[in-house]
């Protein structure tokens, strides 16, 4: 039986190499998606049968022959984690018209244009699960967050719709909102006071996203929050 396959979109050294290293230990292929080909490059040398592959999720022109190479090299995808993220924080006197679709590129635009190209391999399989990674943004528009937030509501909105959709073709839709700060090297240089369990640890964050794809169909999550013990909301 051939080894199933993930595809990990926005990866970096946080979360999505944390998702990378944690499909991989649980006999995953893994195709590791970033703008960064250095860093790709030298992520997948150190994990067994992972390629990396450079794509900014705002050239959406490239997605189509990106997933045919993916389908191609590494195998049919069978989970997606959509974890590409940004956007200007700022308020409306601040943020500018660029900042503001910027945000709604990568956050649903791209989300949008990966899941055109992986649909069609996962009906291949007749399964598949699909996870992407919001924030608390998704839920309230915080007054300096403009862009960001606007964007994630329409990625989580997307979201629902994706899930209400495909989940009777046996394709699992889950959105996980982020509440907190995620720890690695510079968020501890941002913010060298804030207590180390106050961060969330990405390591954790692949347990509960890896927990989600193996979910029996009967009791299927869509979305689901995580946060610090210590975070106040």
């Amino acid at each position: 039986m051939s080894q199933p396959v993930c595809v990990v979109v926005g990866v970096g050294p946080g979360n999505g190499e944390a998702f990378a290293r944690k499909f991989t230990n649980f006999g995953y292929r893994v195709a590791l998606l970033a703008r960064s080909e250095d860093y790709l490059q030298s992520l997948a040398m150190q994990l067994e049968g992972a390629r990396g592959y450079s794509y900014d999720v705002t050239e959406i022109e490239k997605a189509q022959s990106i997933f045919q190479q993916i389908e191609q090299e590494v195998g049919t995808i069978s989970v997606l984690i959509y974890n590409a993220g940004a956007g200007q924080f700022a308020n409306i006197d601040q943020a500018s018209l660029e900042g503001f679709q910027k945000a709604w590129e990568v956050n649903a635009l791209g989300l949008f244009a990966v899941v055109k190209q992986v649909l069609p391999q996962m009906r291949k399989l007749n399964f598949g699960q699909i996870v992407i990674i919001g924030a608390t943004a998704s839920l309230r528009g915080g007054a300096n967050f403009l862009p960001f937030a606007s964007a994630k509501a329409a990625q989580r909105s997307l979201a629902q719709s994706l899930a209400r959709h495909l989940s009777p073709e046996g394709i699992h839709v889950s959105y996980v909102i982020i509440d907190g700060v995620i720890s690695s090297p510079r968020t501890h240089q941002q913010m060298p006071t804030r207590p180390s369990d106050n961060f969330l640890n990405p390591e954790h964050i692949a347990e509960t996203v890896f927990f989600l794809t193996q979910q029996p169909r009967s009791a299927w999550t869509f979305e689901l929050d995580l946060r610090p013990f210590k975070e106040k909301w």
